[in-house]
């Protein structure tokens, strides 16, 4: 990963026990590098350390000491923001868009998606099983470690069903109706892919606000090679 070789940059990659462990006593760790860039990656693993980050930032008063990386859900936004008012900004990154990548066939790009490591991968085979790794791996592992405890076929199949109404109006009952749930399930099933940026819903737009009329919104996957 770039981020590990930022020049007086210390980078903790939480998902590693080594990293972890050293964060056993986050106080004293932080102490160390008041002067320096503190990279904590996959924050979503220890979502218990914001109360500290707080305090070390009120200590130190200095911006920019800590860049957090990792998956979004519900809770850990709304932790952070209850333990960091006014300390965290938010950035969204998004895969690599045609205008970040002009060297690249845009039939490429729009095949393989923008994922890095989709996209720069060696041939079309060995980026289709990258993808294919990903989003078991998000079904399997991440979405259960972000707290929701749905079946990974479930929401594999629901995903797919989203892929061909790309760019469509959202139909929520016939969704529902296609897997045997109901409409409000549906909602939560969209939720919880938009909270975690595989899905994004454009609201419709209205002219009148006065309007009790509620139109459906679109949905989009956000990103081609995952669709």
């Amino acid at each position: 990963m770039v981020l590990d070789h930022i020049p007086n940059a210390v980078y903790l990659d939480l998902e590693r026990p080594a990293d972890l462990n050293k964060l056993n006593d986050p106080e004293a760790f932080f102490s160390q590098f008041k002067n320096q860039l503190v990279v904590l990656d996959e924050i979503q693993r220890t979502p218990e350390i914001f109360p500290i980050l707080r305090s070390v930032i009120d200590r130190n008063k200095r911006n920019t000491q800590f860049l957090i990386l990792g998956s979004a859900s519900r809770d850990l936004i709304k932790q952070s923001s209850e333990s960091l008012a006014g300390r965290i900004s938010y950035i969204e990154i998004a895969p690599f868009t045609q205008p970040e990548i002009p060297s690249i066939d845009s039939g490429v790009h729009w095949l393989r998606g923008g994922y890095p490591r989709s996209l720069l991968a060696e041939d079309n085979e060995a980026s289709t099983q990258w993808r294919d790794d990903y989003i078991r791996t998000f079904l399997e592992r991440d979405i259960p470690q972000l707290g929701f405890r749905i079946p990974a076929n479930t929401l594999g199949r629901f995903w797919r069903m989203l892929a061909h109404s790309h760019g469509q109006v959202l139909n929520s009952s016939k969704l529902a109706d296609s897997m045997g749930v109901s409409s409000h399930t549906i909602r939560k099933y969209i939720d919880l892919l938009e909270q975690t940026f595989v899905v994004r819903i454009l609201a419709p737009y209205a002219a009148n606000i006065k309007k009790r009329l509620i139109k459906s919104p679109k949905v989009y996957i956000r990103d081609s090679g995952v669709q």
